[in-house]
């Protein structure tokens, strides 16, 4: 059987950045004080229970912090102004894990704010990145998930709309939306499509290119992870047999029946090392040739460590 790994696949330079700023931070801090994390870190199981082993403490709000002389990380979906507000107040350090993308999109929420428009946000409900944008402006935020949504839509003034976007969607999920948006408010404004997340692209792209190629995919990944399921539904679209996994462990030896050629990729939280495991397990089960998707985008952005570690 071949194996054909997707280029680019796993971590993103957000999620890098993330798990960078806990370990170092858990780190320096170990035997200080407890470091906390509120949510988790990454939407990644191995991740997390990873950091947890290592003593990290993850909440799902401030008020369970106890210690008041810990350290606390957001994590890299960001959070509302105020929750920021309400880290502050206690004696805890607070350190910003936010994806640079994230924060960008919170000032672009800002400033729309500012310039007294009504503001649309593209994303999914309950998603912790949509909770910190509509968090980081006063006045309410209108959720579009679907071309329905926008059908649907009452506005204050369709004269003065803007919009902006969750960053784990890419350009393929929002153009329509977007180009209904535009549609029906023809002076609504908003950030250009460039400025999605390039992670989620490519690593959209790079899954198009190789299920043309392949008999089955399997996706690294958690089940609570945004683009890692958007990766899942572009398979499927495309006709493909495909599973979303946590580690090898989930891996069904019936699976690989007939499979002349496999395809694996991994969502922008997961990491290198459960593609290494799979890759193992599968070695186990049948003898394996690997090689790396021809035409793929090689990913070179890095986000600064914040300088308060």
């Amino acid at each position: 059987m071949e194996i054909i790994l997707a280029e680019p696949r796993g971590f993103c330079a957000g999620v890098k950045r993330a798990v960078d700023i806990l370990a170092i931070t858990l780190e320096k801090y170990r035997n200080k004080c407890q470091v906390y994390v509120l949510h988790e870190i990454v939407h990644n199981k191995y991740i997390v229970e990873d950091f947890k082993r290592q003593g990290v403490v993850f909440v799902n709000s401030i008020g369970e912090i106890k210690d008041n002389g810990g350290v606390l990380i957001f994590s890299a979906h960001g959070v509302s102004k105020s929750i920021e507000d309400d880290a502050k107040s206690k004696n805890i350090q607070v350190i910003n894990a936010t994806c640079p993308l994230v924060s960008k999109v919170h000032k672009e929420a800002q400033k729309y704010e500012e310039d007294g428009k009504e503001l649309i946000l593209i994303g999914h409900e309950n998603h912790p990145e949509v909770k910190g944008i509509r968090g980081r402006v006063s006045n309410p935020v209108i959720l579009v998930q679907t071309i329905q949504d926008v059908y649907d839509l009452q506005v204050k003034d369709s004269r003065n709309l803007s919009y902006v976007t969750q960053t784990t969607l890419s350009i393929d999920d929002t153009r329509e939306i977007i180009a209904a948006l535009k549609s029906r408010f023809p002076n609504i404004t908003g950030p250009d499509l460039k400025d999605i997340c390039y992670a989620t692209q490519n690593r959209q792209n790079a899954v198009k290119k190789l299920t043309e190629i392949v008999d089955m995919m399997l996706i690294m990944g958690s089940k609570n992870s945004s683009n890692s399921n958007r990766l899942l539904d572009l398979c499927i679209s495309k006709g493909k047999k495909t599973y979303l996994i946590d580690n090898y462990s989930c891996v069904d030896k019936e699976w690989l029946k007939g499979i002349k050629k496999l395809g694996i990729t991994a969502g922008a939280s997961a990491p290198d090392i459960l593609v290494d495991e799979l890759i193992n397990c599968l070695k186990l089960y049948t003898k394996v040739k690997i090689s790396i998707m021809h035409g793929g985008v090689t990913e070179n952005v890095q986000f600064k460590i914040p300088n308060v570690i």
